[in-house]
Formats: C-alpha cells, structure tokens, sequence
C-alpha cells in the first residue's frame, strides 16, 4: 500500500540544518537563527550570560562596597566563596531536573527563583546580608547544566564538542563582561547625581532586570528538544517518562562523571575563583584604578570568547580523527599547560608581565572547560543531565575549596595563592588518564578486544530487560550509532581492514 506523502513528512519533519536520525542538527551555524536547533543556542547562551553578570556583579565594585558595608578581608573570602557554593548542589538538581522536565522549564523556572536575590543586593546593610544575596544569587549559575544538556539534546557527536564549548564559553562571558557593564553603570549613575553609596545598590537593578527577561524569552520561544517539549512528546508517546531513581542511579554509579567532576573543579572551578579576585588583586597588587583594574580583569573572562568554543572545536577535530582516545588526551595537555601558566602568574612581578600571563593562563584553562564537555555527552545517554550536573557541581566544589584554602582570609597572599593554584590545577588532571570507554578506549588503552564492547552494549547498559521490551531504549539505540564517529579515522579503518567490511549500522 502506497504511504501518503504527507505522512512521510509529518513523521519526518523538515529543518534548517541537516539532522542525524534523532534529528539532532550534524552541522552547527553560529549566525543562524532557525528553529529549534540554533534558536536554542542563543537562548541558551545569553540566558547563562545573564545569570553569569548577576552572579559576579558585585567584585568589580567592591572596593567600594567594602567600605559601605565595612567588610574586612575574611567577610570578602567568605562571599566569593557563598557565591559559588549554592550552584554545587543546584547544578546537581538541575541536571536531574532536565532530564525529567526538559531544559525549557528548568532553566526558566531557576532563573526566575534567584532573580529576586539579585534585586535584594541593594539593599543588603551588613557583611552577613551581602553573603545571603551573593550565596543565593550563586544559585543560578546552575543554567550552565541546563545550557549544556540543551546543546547535547540539539546537535549530532560530531559537532557536540563545538555546541557546548561556544554555548558555554559565550555565556561565560558574563563574568568578564560584568567587570565592565557595573563600573561603568556605577559611573553613569554618580554622573547623574547620585551618592557613591547609594550608586552602586542601583546598579544592581540592570543584571537583575536583564536576568529576569531572559527567562521569559526561553519560556516563549524555546524548545527541549528537536521534535518538542518533552510534556507533549511524553503525551504522544515520542519520549517514555523516565523514573527519578533510575535516572539517577545510572548517573552517580558511572566513575567517568565523577572523574570529569574533580578535573572540571580545577579549569572552571579555577575560573570562578579568578573572576572573584582578579579585579581587587590588581588593584592592590599595582596601584591601579578601579575602573583600570576592571578592564584587565575583564579581559580573562572576556578571552571566553574564543577560548571555550576553541576547547570544543579542539575535542571534535581531535576525535574526527583519533576518536575519544584524541578527546582525553588534549583535555590532559591543554588543563595542565593552563596551571603551568598559572604558576607563572603568581611568580610574575610587572604589571605588564603579569597581564600577558593571565591571558595566557585563561586561555587554556577556559579551553580545557570546552574540552572537558566535549567528552560529558558521551558518558551516559540516559543520563545525561545527572552527569552534566555532577560535572557542572564539581566545578563549583573546586572553586569553593581553592577559595578556602588559598583566599580565604591572609594565610597566603593572592599573588602565592595564585601559583599554588596552579600547582593544584595540574595535579587534579592526572586522574583524565583513569577514564576508559570499552568501545572506545582510553589514554593509554584501546578498546577492549571482547565481542560485545560495542556503542550498542554500552549504552543499552542502562536499561533492564522489562524497560527494553517497552521500547524505552530506543533513543539509546539511535544515539549509539550516532556515535560511531568517536572511533576515529584510525579505529574505523582498522575495523574495516581486519573485517574487510565497514561497521555496521543499526
């Protein structure tokens, strides 16, 4: 019987750029605005960019606002510190909420929830005040899982690494950004008449307005995944409801996330540390204005503009070619030629010195953070969330512990902090090496020679036999035979010689 045309296209419908069979994007087009592919890119980004400049909108104003609020060194360490620990556990709630809820939701539902504390900045009176904003404002920075699971829910293996990385390192920029918007804003305002004091509460109203808008726009014009929202595709049957404690399971138990955890704490962990001292440790390292001190801090968050979606950009050449063996050994060698530069930056005496170091410095550090998220999407498909958010977590955790360790109070000051951070940097990335795909292979290994060390076993793993027989790991199935790519050129010409016929395709 002769199928309708009709039906063929309502079952496969048309989109902008060309799709794998899950109908993720295989090509990715920065300046394309098409539905839903790229049109989830840049709500993504700008919506982590918003929460990025809320989140660190208060260290390039605080010398100023220390001496409103009589803050001492201690009362500074320990809200750098707030800021960044609410999203450790937020990001981990996230990723679970993504994969039950889609990225739409959970992403606009969070921002909404912190946007509050961001307006309350201006009027925090006490150094305990000024903590519970930062530590709850800190919460959103959590959009990061949901900016990546988004990505990895949009675009095929091959260009994954490059989603992630642009979508990411673009929204990072909100933390070199925000060390020239509040400056700038706190100038606009005491120019038009206002108190230094009362100037730098009502700059707190313009990241908090432009968070709040940007999680209407995701509400309106968004979409969890190529074929719809996950509540109309779980309504039509075209995605199973997934249980909590499975989902969860099957995240927490794989040793790969929490490996990529503890080495993410110490390039974006490391990020957040730096977006919280750069600016007063150059200004009290060489004498600088605030406004001069702004714009040099402003340059190591701002060189995500190039720096992350090169790291991604790096993770999928490497793997077009080496596969996911190519994946671990550049995330290895650009994280530990960042905390090199790291070391140098704290030994470093001239102003002049000191800048050429730091944009060295996070340029491979932020790099390393799109080449760790080159590798997430491939460590559990049905986890996917969970996996992104104990990633997006550890990296919290890291900044959390280099902070209370190295700035926190006078032990040390910022310039040894600095190169003992770095020191921390590369010995935390040594653990890249233990990470080992049985399909795939790992730095030192390759895959293993059993018959069923193969994409299909691997993430079918995940699903017991009642779940199969209902048709829940379908989606796997397809994801597996879109990952085929990460075998490399090498991997796949050898399978193809010894066997004298290609792989398979499901």
């Amino acid at each position: 019987m002769e199928i309708p045309h009709s039906n063929i296209e309502s079952e496969h419908p048309k989109f902008a750029l060309p799709v794998d069979s899950e109908h993720k994007a295989t090509e990715f087009r920065l300046f394309s605005v098409a539905a839903p592919h790229m049109r989830a890119f840049h709500l993504s980004w700008i919506s982590f960019f918003a929460c990025f400049v809320s989140s660190f909108a208060a260290p390039p104003l605080l010398p100023i606002i220390r001496d409103n609020l009589n803050l001492t060194a201690t009362d500074i360490g320990n809200a750098g510190i707030a800021s960044v620990s609410g999203a450790v556990f937020s990001r981990i709630a996230m990723g679970t909420a993504c994969d039950l809820f889609g990225p739409r939701l959970a992403s606009a539902a969070l921002i909404l929830l912190t946007s509050p504390a961001v307006y309350f900045t201006s009027i925090a009176s006490s150094p305990v005040s000024f903590l519970l904003v930062r530590f709850f404002t800190g919460f959103c920075l959590a959009t990061f899982v949901s900016n990546q699971f988004w990505m990895s829910s949009m675009f095929s293996a091959p260009v994954v690494g490059a989603a992630n990385g642009v979508a990411a390192g673009w929204g990072n920029l909100g933390g070199g950004a925000t060390q020239l918007i509040m400056p700038l804003v706190f100038s606009l305002i005491r120019n038009l008449g206002a108190e230094k004091f009362t100037a730098w509460r009502i700059a707190f109203f313009i990241p908090a307005l432009f968070q709040t808008l940007s999680a209407f726009a995701i509400l309106i014009f968004g979409q969890d995944m190529p074929d719809g929202n996950f509540k109309k595709l779980q309504k039509s049957g075209g995605k199973p409801k997934d249980k909590f404690s499975q989902v969860f399971y099957h995240g927490i138990t794989n040793y790969r996330g929490w490996i990529l955890a503890l080495t993410y704490g110490y390039c974006f962990g490391v990020e957040l540390t730096v977006d919280n001292i750069i600016a007063e440790y150059f200004y009290d390292r060489f004498n600088l204005k605030l406004h001069t001190a702004g714009i040099i801090a402003a340059s190591f968050g701002l060189a995500n503009i190039v720096s992350r979606p090169a790291g991604g950009l790096i993770s999928d050449a490497m793997a077009k070619r080496f596969g996911m063996r190519g994946r671990l050994w550049s995330l290895w060698m650009v994280q530990t030629l960042g905390g090199l530069f790291c070391v140098i930056l704290g030994q470093t005496g001239s102003l002049s010195g000191s800048i050429i170091v730091m944009i060295a410095f996070s340029l491979f550090v932020q790099a390393a953070c799109g080449l760790t998220f080159g590798v997430v999407p491939f460590v559990s498909r049905r986890s996917l969330g969970v996996i992104s958010g104990m990633t997006g977590g550890g990296g919290n955790v890291g900044a959390i512990l280099t902070q209370l360790i190295f700035f926190k109070g006078s032990k040390y000051s910022k310039e040894t902090g600095i190169s003992l951070m770095g020191v921390m940097i590369m010995c935390c990335t040594l653990p890249i090496c233990l990470i080992y795909f049985p399909q795939w292979g790992g730095m030192f290994c390759g895959p293993s020679s059993k018959e069923n060390a193969t994409e299909e076993e691997y993430y079918l793993s995940e699903w017991n036999m009642n779940e199969k027989e209902k048709g829940f790991h379908q989606a796997s199935l397809k994801f597996a035979d879109n990952c085929r790519s990460e075998r490399g050129r090498r991997m796949d010409s050898a399978s193809m010689r010894s066997d004298k016929t290609p792989p398979t395709h499901v």
